[in-house]
């Protein structure tokens, strides 16, 4: 039983690991194509997803891992993630010394810590899975080993990332104690039959210092400081999936423990996460407007992302949890398009400092490229009639609805007003990209960008999920509303 429900998670540990023992017989020439492979293998995994029926709501590994319509929710997205994350990978290969078949497993391992995050149900499986993303993250930073930011990338991650680990640690070893148990369940039931556990100081400390360290996964503030130099550093493929599938590996495990471990708790915490979703939007847009470094505004925006997301989270309502999955949703294709580009743009770019002036003439050296660089800075702007429009939309409509709420009737008024601020500074920075694109001096060099047909296909897609999910928001958001009432009823 249990080997069945973590079927998913053990064929991608399985084509990681068949994809180090095809590096041994494949010739250095053709090691590129070992990215392709995976990502078609994904591809099957992912279709085997829809088509293998699964067991509802069931649990295994004595109740640590949960198999529910959110799991499978957050399966597909990380899986869809790392086929757009490999595909871009074999655009990347090129700059890439030595140990591409390692580049090409590690982003595996890390999906299957994603994977396993989006079941976790009790804090054992949670550490587990975060460790296993994160170790891997420590490693494909620095990739670029002949690179001075790429390793200065690795060590801020490492360093901070230990950090957060610790609070993550402390922080469980602090709920154990006073409550006995390590399942969000057995917690959340404890609590109700003893009202006095969730008033205890160390119980309380405990959740404290686990939100924080999930904070460090979704970079959010206080622990948001790694992001611009991480994000800058990086090989622009591990930019992409951290800046996707770390985030939203952090944001289902927010979710499992304040809804599912101590729902209790999460109105009492509204003034909390209302303020750090505040000030987190504010940081992330302000912050982003001097920004040169494309890599680095996007490090920026991440962070601003992280506090539109917490305006889901902060509206303690259903709606709000859909709309948190509905704007992932569309993250997902917006900010996977902008790497992609930036990726290939990069190939073609002598200077490689990723300077928003390399993107000058981009639309008469690849139109295809321009467009789909254009139409993610709008859509993560949040301009209709593109996806990221319609999650921030949905984001702030579950604030402005909760305002009715008479306990914080202004506070919620008061944050819908900023995340509209943060809206409207995003302008700026986003609209910066657009006019580099069209309206910059062209420099001299306007040869043409080629495509390889894997790039074209993933840019395709992403364009059309960034449109469809605009357009035709209904499907996704039918999804996200019943997912969200199987779960959290």
């Amino acid at each position: 039983m249990n080997a069945s429900l973590i079927g998913f998670e053990i064929a991608v540990i399985l084509l990681g690991l068949g994809l180090l023992m095809l590096d041994l017989w494949t010739p250095p020439e053709r090691k590129r194509g070992l990215g392709l492979a995976a990502a078609l293998s994904l591809l099957l995994v992912l279709v085997a997803t829809f088509v293998v029926p699964m067991p509802q709501d069931a649990t295994g590994f004595s109740g640590g891992y949960v198999f529910d319509p959110l799991a499978l929710f957050f399966k597909r997205f990380f899986l869809v993630a790392a086929i757009l994350v490999l595909v871009m990978q074999t655009e990347f290969a090129d700059r890439i010394a030595s140990g591409i078949s390692e580049f090409y497993a590690l982003v595996l391992f890390a999906l299957a810590g994603m994977m396993f995050a989006a079941s976790a149900n009790n804090f054992v499986m949670l550490f587990v899975a975060i460790e296993l993303i994160t170790v891997t993250f420590y490693v494909l930073t620095s990739f670029q080993r002949g690179r001075q930011a790429s390793l200065e990338a690795g060590v801020k991650y490492l360093i901070l990332g230990a950090l957060s680990s610790g609070f993550l640690v402390f922080g469980i070893a602090l709920i154990y104690g006073t409550s006995g148990t390590m399942s969000f369940p057995e917690i959340a039931k404890g609590i109700e039959a003893n009202h006095d556990l969730a008033h205890q100081g160390l119980f309380l400390l405990g959740i404290v210092f686990v939100m924080v360290a999930l904070g460090f996964k979704i970079a959010a503030v206080p622990m948001q400081i790694w992001a611009p130099d991480v994000y800058q550093g990086a090989p622009a493929p591990i930019t992409a999936f951290l800046a996707v599938g770390s985030k939203a590996a952090g944001v289902v495990l927010l979710l499992r423990v304040l809804l599912t471990a101590v729902p209790d708790l999460a109105g009492h915490s509204a003034k909390l996460l209302m303020t750090v979703s505040g000030i987190t939007i504010l940081y992330g847009s302000l912050c982003a407007i001097p920004q040169r470094n494309i890599k680095r505004l996007l490090g920026y925006s991440s962070i601003a992302s992280a506090g539109f997301l917490l305006l889901g989270l902060s509206a303690l309502s259903l709606n709000g949890i859909s709309a948190i999955l509905y704007y992932l949703g569309g993250y997902l294709f917006t900010v996977l398009a902008a790497f992609l580009v930036i990726c290939i743009v990069m190939r073609y770019t002598a200077t490689q400092d990723e300077d928003i002036s390399v993107l000058a003439g981009l639309h008469q050296r690849s139109p295809l490229l321009a467009t789909s660089l254009t139409l993610a800075m709008v859509s993560l702007a949040g301009v209709p009639p593109l996806a990221g429009f319609f999650g921030k939309f949905l984001l702030l409509k579950a604030v402005v609805e909760s305002a009715s709420n008479p306990d914080f009737h202004s506070a919620y008024y008061t944050l819908g007003a900023v995340g509209i601020l943060g809206v409207v500074i995003s302008l700026y920075y986003y609209f910066g990209v657009v006019k580099a694109i069209f309206w910059s001096k062209a420099p001299a060099d306007l040869s043409p960008i080629s495509l390889s047909l894997p790039a074209r296909l993933s840019l395709y897609a992403c364009i059309a999920g960034m449109l469809f999910l605009g357009l035709y928001p209904a499907p996704l958001l039918d999804l996200t509303d019943g997912v969200v009432k199987a779960v959290f009823k």
